[in-house]
């Protein structure tokens, strides 16, 4: 994966195959502490403890599509490439909670990519998904919760193209207000 928004997209769309109804996404930027942390937590299926332990290994997947299941492992290994680490939290029926710890200043460390985009693309896509946005830096913070929207827009729906480009135009506003 090229960038950091493709992990995202890759967590939530395992939490969205987990049955989450509602999906939060944080990414802290913390400069001072050469710190980029991504937490996906949801409200899915969860997985039981041998799952947890195997879900790192690019061998297993619980997809009957395919044999292989890259996306954990690919997170780990650029994690791991920066001096960080992904930890993986969950239990049947309280769903799973992903993190990714990135060394901010670290060469390795793959750039954030377009995070406004994919979580549009998320909303937009899953129209029935409640998703929390929340992008933090030592300068402020900024959220972003699509049923907040949806309870703004009434009728209109999240994959209208006109809403879509608007909500991505205001998230990256968002974000780039906050940038160190």
């Amino acid at each position: 994966m090229q960038d950091l928004s493709a992990h995202i997209m890759d967590i939530a769309q395992n939490s969205i195959r987990a049955r989450a109804t509602r999906i939060e996404i944080d990414v802290e930027e913390r400069i001072p502490r050469d710190a980029f942390i991504i937490t996906i937590r949801d409200n899915g299926e969860g997985m039981d403890a041998a799952t947890v332990a195997r879900v790192t290994d690019p061998f297993f997947t619980s997809r009957t599509t395919r044999k292989v299941g890259l996306g954990i492992p690919l997170l780990k290994q650029n994690a791991e490439a920066t001096g960080g680490s992904v930890t993986i939290q969950s239990a049947p029926g309280e769903g799973a909670t992903v993190r990714a710890f990135f060394t901010y200043s670290h060469l390795d460390r793959p750039p954030a990519g377009d995070i406004p985009g994919t979580i549009v693309l998320l909303v937009a896509a899953n129209p029935g998904v409640e998703v929390r946005y929340r992008h933090v830096t030592d300068k402020g913070e900024y959220t972003f919760n699509s049923r907040e929207v949806k309870d703004f827009l009434g009728d209109v729906p999240l994959d209208d193209p006109d809403i879509v480009a608007a909500l991505r135009e205001m998230i990256a506003e968002n974000i780039k207000e906050i940038e160190i």
